[in-house]
């Protein structure tokens, strides 16, 4: 049953993933809490998860036309600031903690997603 979970599992965290062009993560931080790991891991090891994802998505969308480089240029090096601040911030933050800013971020997107349509 936990093979057919995690195979469904993945293929749904793909599939969002490239939809969205995010939330496959979400889907796969509650899949890894499902196999006993504590908020702080399943959120390291869903980016784990999302990395390939993410590269394939992205070589897909580059060969269709939809990525601009130059403006994610403009992007990268903050984006790459706030992974090392989060991170050292994450070290400081209790499982409790982290699960709470998790679910408030996500209440947070999908009311903005639903309002802004």
């Amino acid at each position: 049953m936990k093979k057919i979970f995690s195979f469904l599992g993945g293929i749904l965290t793909g599939i969002i993933n490239v939809l969205l062009g995010a939330g496959g993560g979400v889907i796969a931080v509650f899949l890894l809490k499902k196999c006993s790991l504590d908020q702080k891991q399943a959120q390291a090891n869903a980016l784990a998860v999302i990395l390939p994802i993410s590269v394939i998505s992205l070589i897909i969308y580059s060969y269709h036309g939809y990525v601009n480089f130059f403006d994610n240029l403009l992007i990268i090096p903050q984006a790459v600031v706030g992974a090392v601040l989060g991170t050292a911030m994450l070290k400081k933050i209790s499982p409790k903690i982290s699960k709470k800013l998790f679910g408030a971020f996500m209440i947070w997107a999908g009311i903005r997603m639903l309002t802004k349509i």
